[in-house]
C-alpha cells in the first residue's frame, strides 16, 4: 500500500464526502499534503482523522487569492506538489437546482463559478508549485452525459470539466503533467442530508440503489481508489481520459 509514497497532494473539498474519501485512500498509499474546505469544523475533524501527514486549509476555491495561499502553504510545508485533485464543487449554497425556465443570471454565475471557473483557476494557480511529471485529477459527473431533471447547469459545467482534462493535458505536454477526470454517479455523501429530510434518507438512498445496474450507490472509497490509480505511476500512459465510476448508470441503466 505505497503507490503514493513521498507524493505531495492537494485535495480541494477534501473535508467531507468524495474529497475526504480520496484523501483517506491517498493517506493509505503513503501520500502527504493538504485538504481544502470552507467548513472549519469538518476541516478540523477530517485533518485529525488523516493524521500528521495532512494539513487542513480553510479556503474558498472561487477566491483566487485563497488558491494562491493554499498552494504556497502546501509547498512551503511539504515541498513541490505532485498531485492536484480538483474536487470542490456541487450545489451552490442557497441556490436551487432548476430548469432553464427557472434559473436566472445570479444562480447561473454562482454555479459556473463553483463548478467550472474554480476548476480552471485551481489548476492555473497550482502549476507554479507542481513538479513536472505530476498528475491533475478533475472530478466530473455522469450528469455530463445524462439530462437529469433540473441539472442542466451542473451537467453543462461538468461536461466542460471533462474537456478541461483533454485541454490541460495538451497544454502541459512539455512538463509531462497529465490531467484526467473521474466522473462519479450517485455517491453516499453528506450532500443527501442537505436535500432530503432525515426520516426519508434511507428510503431515498434505496431508491437510487434500486435504479443502479450494480444494485448499490457509490461510496467515497470507490472514487478514492480510482483517484489513487490516476495519481500513481500506474496510469502514466493516460492523458485526457475520463473514468466513469457510476455503477453502470451511464452505459447500462437501460438493462435494469
Amino acid at each position: 500500500m505505497s503507490r503514493l509514497i513521498n507524493k505531495v497532494a492537494v485535495i480541494t473539498g477534501g473535508n467531507s464526502g468524495i474529497g475526504f474519501g480520496i484523501a483517506q485512500e491517498f493517506k493509505n498509499e503513503g501520500a502527504v499534503g493538504a485538504i481544502v474546505g470552507r467548513n472549519q469544523e469538518t476541516l478540523n475533524s477530517a485533518a485529525a482523522l488523516l493524521g500528521e501527514n495532512f494539513i487542513g486549509l480553510n479556503a474558498d476555491v472561487t477566491n483566487l487569492s485563497d488558491l494562491d495561499r493554499v498552494f504556497a502553504t502546501t509547498a512551503e510545508k511539504f515541498g513541490k506538489i505532485d498531485v492536484i485533485v480538483v474536487n470542490a464543487g456541487g450545489a451552490v449554497t442557497g441556490a436551487a437546482f432548476g430548469s432553464v425556465a427557472d434559473i436566472g443570471e445570479e444562480v447561473y454565475d454562482k454555479t459556473m463559478d463553483l463548478n467550472l471557473k474554480s476548476v480552471y483557476f485551481t489548476v492555473h494557480k497550482a502549476l507554479p508549485y507542481m513538479n513536472d511529471g505530476g498528475s491533475i485529477i478533475l472530478i466530473g459527473s455522469n450528469a455530463a452525459h445524462r439530462a437529469y431533471s433540473s441539472f442542466t447547469l451542473y451537467g453543462a459545467a461538468k461536461a466542460a470539466v471533462i474537456h478541461f482534462a483533454k485541454g490541460f493535458s495538451n497544454d502541459l505536454l512539455a512538463r509531462r503533467i497529465r490531467a484526467n477526470v473521474i466522473s462519479p454517479g450517485t455517491t453516499d455523501t453528506p450532500v443527501f442530508g442537505k436535500f432530503v429530510p432525515a426520516e426519508q434518507l434511507e428510503a431515498v438512498k434505496k431508491s437510487y440503489a434500486d435504479a443502479m445496474p450494480i444494485g448499490r450507490i457509490g461510496q467515497p472509497s470507490d472514487i478514492g481508489k480510482t483517484a489513487v490509480f490516476l495519481a500513481s505511476d500506474d496510469s502514466s500512459f493516460m492523458l485526457g481520459a475520463e473514468l466513469l465510476v457510476d455503477g453502470g448508470m451511464t452505459y447500462l441503466s437501460h438493462t435494469k
